[in-house]
């Protein structure tokens, strides 16, 4: 129990370490979204949406992409499990209404947990939660806009656990594509920024072909923010996890302790009392000697004195 406490002490104070760091990626990452986000709005309010079939709502939903962003290790309590039973959830909602899913794990846990129950799996990425790139996210997003536009999904759901504070996360459930006027003005469920007057824009070539080309960077983006968001919550729910197990485990070395302490008091007593009543037997066996050895001194005293 004590070398279990040295190693979840360790992990404790690594995943401390690393939420900072995740914490500065994750507000470094957002100026490059807001922007992003903002330059798609200007070119959506510019009728460039017309053109692009990311921002076209297809008129029945048929396939649905859940994009579930999970752990590649466990040890963080309920971050994995959060996840995985707010997806499953939703497909089980899904297919009592008719329609048909798809699953794009992030993260070996959600491979795992999916491939198990028999669940069918479209694509799984892992290898990188807790410490994300760009370029990850750049191919989960080809995919998915691929799978798309190619019509084998109807929609795309990214599910992933949003990071507040050190303190505080939270499940959600972000529709990616298509992206349609109300997802690209709040961008990543954030409420559009009504201070300042917006600039007039010159666009060339045709806001149609910028957006285009600026749709699948937009998605890309979004699924990084996700990325940083999972990372910073894995290491937050791992710290809080760990810190548990090596209280439970003080707690467990207190009381084993306890018990070790009355058992070997409980020896040491009988020990004791084994000592005792072995000195007590040899004292009586040595006084029955000592009766035995004077009978034959004493008839030879009385017949000399007769």
């Amino acid at each position: 129990v004590q070398a279990t406490k040295k190693i979840t002490r360790a992990m404790e104070l690594i995943a401390a370490s690393r939420i900072v760091k995740a914490q500065q990626r994750v507000a470094a990452a957002v100026p490059y979204s807001d922007s992003i986000t903002d330059v798609v709005k200007d070119l959506a309010a510019a009728g460039g949406n017309s053109q692009s079939p990311l921002l076209v709502s297809r008129p029945e939903v048929k396939t649905t992409a859940y994009v579930v962003i999970t752990a590649d290790r466990g040890l963080c309590g309920g971050y994995n499990a959060g996840v995985q039973r707010a997806t499953e959830g939703e497909i089980k909602a899904g297919v009592l209404q008719g329609s048909n899913y798809a699953v794009v794990t992030v993260g070996r846990k959600a491979l795992g947990y999916f491939r198990f129950r028999g669940y069918t799996i479209a694509q799984s990425f892992g290898g990188f939660s807790d410490n994300p790139t760009y370029a990850d996210a750049k191919a989960i997003g080809e995919y998915v806009v691929d799978a798309y536009l190619r019509g084998e999904v109807d929609r795309v759901e990214l599910v992933y656990t949003r990071f507040i504070s050190a303190g505080s996360q939270e499940v959600v459930q972000r529709p990616l594509v298509p992206l349609d006027r109300e997802v690209v003005q709040g961008g990543d469920g954030k409420a559009p920024d009504a201070a300042g007057t917006p600039a007039d824009y010159e666009f060339e070539p045709d806001p149609g072909t910028i957006l285009d080309t600026l749709l699948p960077r937009y998605v890309e983006a979004r699924i990084y923010a996700a990325l940083l968001n999972a990372a910073a919550s894995e290491h937050a729910f791992r710290q809080r996890a760990m810190k548990s197990a090596t209280d439970n485990a003080e707690e467990l070395i207190r009381k084993l302790s306890r018990i070790m302490n009355r058992a070997r008091q409980d020896s040491i007593t009988t020990e004791i009392m084994e000592i005792v009543g072995g000195a007590e037997a040899l004292a009586g066996d040595a006084k029955k000697h000592q009766q035995v050895d004077l009978g034959p001194l004493d008839d030879t005293l009385s017949a000399a004195t007769h």
